[in-house]
């Protein structure tokens, strides 16, 4: 059941690519779009607003440490919590164009206009924010949807993981043997002082001594 929360990491590899070149998009965008006369206003590159920060960069951010999740883990629930921080950054590319006139007139401001004619002006706001959301929501929807499932090929890299750790396991047994086991098992002697173990092992040496010298006499005897 464990393996079964592992993944192949090839498996959100394109999937996280994509989050994360959509997402480095949204937020780079607004700040170097400018030099190509792709802007909203102020039509300055680098040029930081609050509303440029909440509405652009930071979705984008989001959306790109999403992908990045989804790339690098092998943990399922993990790559589960990338796809769904990287569709929350594009549902918000997405709407948060249309809620921003709530707090225009605060401190926050809103994304300005486009700056461009008729038709630039729709593909501002479409690589901006609303064609930008919907891209991204869906390449995370296809990473939630396939999570979401143990598919077969899973199940089979499951299986053979368990196989090798299984063999890692015999092997290391193997090697130890018998014999190793029942020394490794055995508790050490613990002394409380160095006085203590010189006299363990004079009382040791002595009684080896005296065993060789009753060996020694009783082959020595009366014939």
């Amino acid at each position: 059941m464990a393996g079964i929360l592992r993944v192949p990491r090839s498996r959100g590899a394109l999937s996280g690519v994509l989050l994360i070149l959509l997402g480095a998009w949204g937020a780079l965008i607004p700040l170097v779009g400018p030099y190509f006369h792709y802007a909203y206003t102020p039509d300055r590159a680098w040029s930081l607003s609050s509303g440029r920060v909440w509405l652009e960069i930071a979705p984008g951010a989001a959306t790109m440490v999403g992908g990045l999740i989804v790339l690098v883990t092998r943990l399922r629930p993990v790559a589960m919590f990338g796809a769904w921080l990287a569709a929350f950054g594009g549902a918000w590319f997405a709407v948060g164009s249309t809620v921003s006139p709530l707090w225009n007139k605060g401190a926050v401001s809103g994304i300005g206009l486009p700056v461009g004619g008729t038709i630039a002006q729709a593909a501002e706001r479409i690589g901006f924010f609303t064609g930008l959301g919907v891209a991204i929501v869906f390449v995370a929807a296809i990473v939630i949807g396939r999570l979401s499932v143990v598919a077969v090929r899973d199940a089979r890299f499951a299986e053979s993981r368990d196989a090798r750790l299984a063999e890692s396991g015999d092997a290391r047994h193997a090697t130890r043997g018998p014999a190793a086991e029942e020394a490794a098992i055995e508790d050490p002697v613990v002394y409380d002082s160095a006085a203590d173990k010189a006299a363990h092992d004079s009382a040791a040496s002595g009684a080896s001594a005296d065993s060789g010298t009753s060996a020694t006499r009783a082959g020595a005897g009366p014939r």
